[in-house]
């Protein structure tokens, strides 16, 4: 019987950040699009080249789930050869809410593919990558895909919040506990 006990563990926080993630895509206005931060705390004045606008953003949010589903799928290609279609789909470009949503929807159930088909064990097997060609633990680009896109979903939080909408901690993260 195979293990899945920190698969599962790991598989659960994954799911958990892409929801969130989903929940801040969901309100941005789509009018707000071309928006980005303009001054730094303390006034001084910032080229604004130095941020991405909010559309390009959330572009950049498919390619940290795109980079899930390639680590799955460099793990497992004779499992989900399906999979390798995504990789012609666009990532990294000016995008709007209902896009991104549409394409988090499909990258979050192409992820729940890949997990199952994961065991503990899979999860220390070395994998090639385009950036390290001898390879590094599933576990390890797991982990670094799901810190990408950590740190993206605060960017978003927090281009939310100086855009003026009202989110709070529950926004998010997801509370334990209540």
């Amino acid at each position: 019987m195979e293990k899945r006990v920190v698969t599962e563990s790991v598989r659960e926080k994954v799911a958990e950040t892409i929801e969130r993630l989903a929940h801040l895509v969901s309100l941005v206005p789509r009018e707000r699009l071309e928006w980005r931060p303009q001054a730094s705390s303390d006034g001084a004045a910032l080229r604004s080249r130095e941020f991405v606008d909010v559309g390009h953003l959330l572009g950049h949010l498919l390619t940290c789930l795109a980079g899930f589903c390639a680590a799955l799928y460099a793990a497992f290609p004779e499992k989900l050869g399906a999979m390798a279609e995504l990789r012609d789909l666009k990532v990294d470009h000016f995008c709007g809410p209902e896009e991104a949503s549409g394409r988090i929807r499909e990258y979050a159930a192409t992820i729940e593919g890949g997990f199952a088909c994961c065991s503990d064990e899979d999860l220390g097997r070395r994998v090639k990558t385009v950036f390290v060609p001898e390879g590094e633990t599933l576990m390890t680009l797991l982990l670094g895909n799901l810190e990408h896109t950590m740190n993206h979903k605060y960017q978003m939080f927090f281009y939310l919040r100086l855009m003026g909408a009202e989110v709070a901690t529950a926004d998010l993260y997801r509370l334990r506990g209540k």
